[in-house]
């Protein structure tokens, strides 16, 4: 078994170098073209299109934010143990091993050529990728020498029938004509390491050099012209575990389709708006700034979001009126869709009559202050309150076609979820979490509660499925955000169970009824269990 292993390694070796040059200079090749060919990440991005909900679901509940990270590992594993067989095949028969690389090679540029925004340079990474792993795969298998042959009896047996002294020359001289040649292997394959490694850092300078934070930094942003309200007094509770009334940059979630973040410099930024309008406009990053700008505390929430789940932020945003720009191009009488496309070719579709209803839709330039993180869609993004984020927040947005649902299906709906999803009022629990115990006496249950553009007007708490207690309420700036609120506890020692509902400014209380994300939004009461000791 031992002899059997040791044999295929030649092989293993091979196959899995040719394939880390291969994607290596794939890499590469992409820094010059573009990163919609960059091999894996194409795949990924294929991968993610072909999922379904449920595939979607399983994989932002096992890996949340990290979910596209995973995604890009899980290519890479697959693609290493591809290239293991392809090696050990090639020392059998060259030809199968090149085989394989073709078919490598057919999968890179198919995943390229179907992004939406490919162009036929994009095909270039996986191609050129491929011919080079093909290269190194011939000339290490022919380093590697011939596969070892199987052992046999056919030698004892000529041994006993030619006496003693005859067999020991001959298997002596076919050890030393199979063994293969190993100084020769690994110095080639430390050349091909050598090779993927320098490609590898090449492709990641030019991806850097192309990126545009330098740009995000020099903006300066105008003041605006209809500003955010202050902050009331006591709109932080400040209790320990409890989230921020604004949620910082850096911990706002994401969600999205891209692997690869679009590097977009305002400079070549361009917003079409067009289709069921009056006057078609193309608007440039410079023109959006000179606009009447207007500032919200505004909480965005992903579909995705589990019963008391994480995909909730609370940010100030700052951009130009959505509404008024519509207003200004004339929208057509039965027109129901803004249909936005991402500078990545995602969509998202966005019904007319929430974007210019009076609420503080816009097409976001900064948030929390700062230009927008590349990571939340720098230059610009659409935020329109009330919508879940795949319906409403169209990161690094280049196009608005005014037209009809029934004309145009967004990239999610065409995967089974709702063409319009209104977020459903819901509260979280966050304070105790259920991670530890808590100590018996006085104790805060505290979280927060939301009801986009309706406003929280009440959170009830009750424990061991008890009467419902109504929380304490922090003060809010507006309708649009989220709000904190606590119930002073006095805990007993043992488990309980706790549970939370919302009610909002229309009499609306927060059902019970436990629903999926799956297709609008879940529904149900966020709970804890908690042990509490003396």
């Amino acid at each position: 078994m031992l002899a059997r292993i040791a044999g295929l390694l030649p092989g293993l070796f091979a196959g899995l170098l040719s394939g880390a040059v291969g994607v290596c200079v794939g890499i590469l090749v992409a820094g010059f073209t573009g990163p919609v060919g960059s091999p894996v990440a194409a795949v990924a991005e294929s991968a993610i299109d072909l999922a379904t909900p449920g595939l979607k679901e399983f994989a932002i509940r096992e890996f949340g934010s990290n979910d596209k990270n995973a995604l890009q590992i899980g290519v890479l594993v697959v693609l290493a143990l591809f290239a293991c067989v392809i090696g050990v095949l090639a020392r059998r028969r060259l030809g199968y091993g090149l085989i394989g690389v073709a078919v490598f090679a057919a999968v890179g540029m198919t995943a390229a050529a179907t992004r939406p925004t490919a162009t036929p340079a994009d095909l270039f990474p996986a191609l050129i990728g491929s011919m080079v792993a093909a290269l190194a795969l011939v000339l290490l298998t022919r380093a590697a020498g011939p596969a070892r042959p199987a052992a046999s009896t056919r030698p004892a047996a000529i041994a006993s029938q030619a006496g003693p002294a005859t067999p020991a020359a001959p298997a002596r001289s076919s050890l030393r004509v199979s063994e293969p040649p190993r100084r020769q292997f690994m110095l080639l394959g430390a050349a091909t390491a050598g090779t993927a490694a320098v490609a590898y850092v090449g492709g990641r300078m030019l991806s850097e050099a192309a990126a545009v934070t330098a740009a995000e930094r020099a903006i300066k942003l105008p003041t605006p012209a209809t500003p955010a309200p202050p902050l009331p007094d006591g709109v932080n509770l400040h209790i320990p575990g409890l989230s921020p009334f604004i949620t910082p940059n850096s911990s706002f979630y994401r969600v999205d389709t891209a692997i690869l973040l679009p590097q977009i410099p305002p400079s070549s930024w361009q917003l079409r708006i067009h289709g069921m309008v009056s006057r078609p406009m193309t608007l440039t990053f410079d023109q959006l700034l000179r606009r009447p700008l207007l500032e919200d505390y505004i909480t965005l929430c992903c579909v995705s979001n589990p019963v008391g789940g994480p995909y909730i932020s609370n940010a100030k945003w700052l951009g130009a009126s959505l509404g008024a720009l519509l207003r200004e191009a004339g929208i057509r009488a039965g027109a129901d869709q803004l249909f936005c496309t991402s500078a990545d070719g995602f969509t998202s579709g966005t019904p007319v009559q929430t974007a210019m209803d009076g609420r503080d839709a816009m097409l976001a330039v900064a948030m929390n202050g700062t230009p927008l993180p590349v990571a939340h869609g720098f230059p610009v993004r659409t935020v329109v309150p009330g919508l879940y984020g795949y319906v409403s927040a169209c990161k690094w947005i280049t196009d608005i076609n005014v037209t009809t649902y029934a004309a145009n299906a967004a990239y999610w709906a065409q995967r089974g979820w709702s063409q319009q999803a209104p977020i459903k009022t819901e509260s979280r629990i966050d304070v105790p979490n259920g991670t530890g115990p808590v100590r018996a006496g006085r104790t805060a249950i505290a979280g927060v509660a939301w009801a986009q553009h309706k406003g929280i007007d009440a959170v009830h708490v009750r424990v061991d499925r008890g009467a419902w207690q109504q929380a304490r309420l922090a003060a809010v700036p507006g309708i649009d955000c989220w709000r904190q609120w606590v119930l002073d506890w006095n805990a007993p020692t043992g488990t309980h169970l706790i549970e939370a509902r919302a009610t909002d400014a229309t009499g609306y209380t927060q059902t019970s009824v436990q629903a999926s994300t799956v297709p609008n939004g879940a529904t149900g009461y966020p709970s804890v269990v908690v042990s509490v000791v003396k």
